[in-house]
């Protein structure tokens, strides 16, 4: 039901769902979601919050490489694969729901963090500079994931995210 529900957001948005069509595709009356999850509302973030269990997990794994340049390489390998892995929808929920600023920002903060300690640790030249770099690969990603819910299939995002890596600051 959670993952159905997860489904049915992930392609057309909040707003482009309703309680009786999440019933309808899970097979459930609306009593039992109601007794579940309460309403839409929770619902919601209930399976957002399914969604993002395991690309926080994800995320840490990449941030965590030797060094920022191995940890942004990671980074944008992953996301294409995840964008565009078969038996979900394409893109990303958080990336395409306006509900979800607060997640992004959270990912913006922990990719501007592993970069600024990159700074710290003189792979980049500053903080103005990791900042510059952690703008540029939100932007990549978002495109990346705007791509894929475009029908880009996963060997585009791959080349992008290639070409994206070689920008690295001298």
């Amino acid at each position: 039901m959670l993952r159905t529900a997860m489904h049915a957001f992930w392609e057309r948005g909040y707003d482009g769902v309703s309680v009786a069509q999440v019933c309808g595709e899970a097979g459930i009356a609306a009593p039992s979601l109601y007794a579940a999850f309460g309403d839409k509302k929770a619902l919601f973030e209930k399976a957002c919050a399914l969604y993002t269990e395991h690309l926080d997990e994800d995320l840490e794994r990449d941030l965590s490489a030797p060094t920022a340049r191995e940890a942004v390489e990671r980074l944008l390998r992953s996301s294409a694969e995840h964008f565009t892995a078969s038996g979900q929808p394409p893109g990303c929920l958080v990336m395409s729901e306006p509900r979800l600023a607060e997640r992004r920002d959270r990912t913006r903060d922990m990719i501007r963090a592993r970069l600024r300690r990159a700074a710290t640790e003189g792979e980049l030249a500053s903080t103005a500079e990791a900042d510059g770099v952690a703008a540029f690969v939100d932007t990549v990603l978002a495109g990346m994931a705007a791509l894929a819910r475009d029908g880009a299939d996963r060997a585009r995002l791959l080349d992008a995210a290639r070409h994206a890596a070689r920008t690295w600051p001298a």
